[in-house]
């Protein structure tokens, strides 16, 4: 049986929040859960920049006699 939420479902999750937790709370949650998600990506992105690339380094010619 798939998990449904409906619009009701979701108010009334969303009153017990704030009856819990209080408007202050919650703001500074979400705001910090904002900060995260943003840090996540940006270290995922950074990851990739971070790698290297398929360049292989220009081989110096070496004399041997």
């Amino acid at each position: 049986m798939p998990f449904r939420v409906g619009p009701v479902e979701l108010i009334v999750v969303l009153l017990l929040a704030l009856i819990i937790f209080g408007p202050g709370r919650i703001a500074r949650l979400g705001s910090e859960l904002g900060k995260g998600i943003r840090g996540f990506q940006e270290g995922l992105q950074g990851d990739k920049k971070a790698q290297p690339s398929e360049e292989t380094p220009e081989e110096k010619p070496t004399d041997k006699a």
